[in-house]
């Protein structure tokens, strides 16, 4: 552990009252809360890349991180890094009983997760949180939106799996009513390019299609924040390669 007891260290050094750095030490919980977040998405830009060194400095300044709001932590007597360590230890044993109790090892994925599910389930229902009154407490209003709606679809399903008279829940359905809609809206919409207000009908055509199709990610087994970044990836590279070929042919 010489590596983390020496960045503790200096991250000790960096809040010192009196020798320590000016803007580190005028940070608080929710001023660090933005580069917390954003260093999570650079780390998940170095797994995209495949560039394991990348991804090894984007975990440290991750680590950082978490080191950072420990300390702010600390010295507000609340808790410190040994204490997020050996919460997280607990939970990953409390949460694989196949592993570190006598339960069953499940049989697929599919099964560890659901029990997984059931597991945080319990865990906050003994928290105080009544599971019955909110199946959704615990889904962050915070995290981007599709990856907030395919958790809140997960929930739903769960809830109320498809029946065998409707397998697919009425999903088909949901996606040729907001393929409809949209045909309808874009009859009455503006031009391309103008500026226009929006009303409170078209956020909700909108939300509602993109909520649909985050429905059918999930039942594809497909993440949608992936699957859209994937897409755009593919429009840039394509609006690239055309501005690349218009530009050569005007050097001819």
């Amino acid at each position: 552990m010489a590596g983390i007891d020496a960045l503790q260290r200096v991250m000790a050094r960096l809040r010192d009252p009196e020798a320590g750095c000016p803007w580190d030490l005028e940070q608080d919980f929710a001023s660090i809360s933005p580069h917390t977040i954003e260093e999570a998405y650079e780390v998940d830009e170095a797994i995209e890349s495949g560039d394991l060194e990348a991804l090894r400095d984007e975990l440290g300044d991750l680590l950082f991180q978490v080191v950072f709001q420990a300390r702010i932590a600390e010295e507000q007597g609340a808790f410190d890094f040994d204490g997020v360590a050996q919460a997280i230890t607990q939970k990953l044993i409390r949460r694989h009983p196949h592993v570190f109790a006598d339960a069953v090892t499940p049989a697929s994925a599919g099964e560890q997760s659901a029990r997984w599910e059931a597991i945080k389930a319990a865990e906050r229902a003994a928290a105080g949180g009544n599971e019955a009154a909110d199946p959704f407490a615990g889904i962050p209003r915070r995290l981007p939106a599709l990856a907030r709606s395919a958790k809140i679809a997960g929930r739903l399903a769960r809830r109320a799996p498809p029946s065998a008279s409707d397998p697919d829940d009425g999903l088909a359905s949901r996606l040729a009513s907001a393929c409809d809609r949209a045909r309808a809206a874009l009859v009455d919409a503006p031009d391309a390019g103008r500026r226009t207000t929006k009303t409170p009908d078209a956020v909700r055509l909108v939300g509602e299609g993109l909520g649909a199709w985050v429905a059918l990610a999930r039942r594809l087994g497909v993440d949608p924040e992936q699957a859209l970044r994937r897409a755009d990836d593919e429009a840039i590279a394509e609006a690239r390669r055309r501005v690349h070929q218009a530009g050569s042919e005007s050097d001819r």
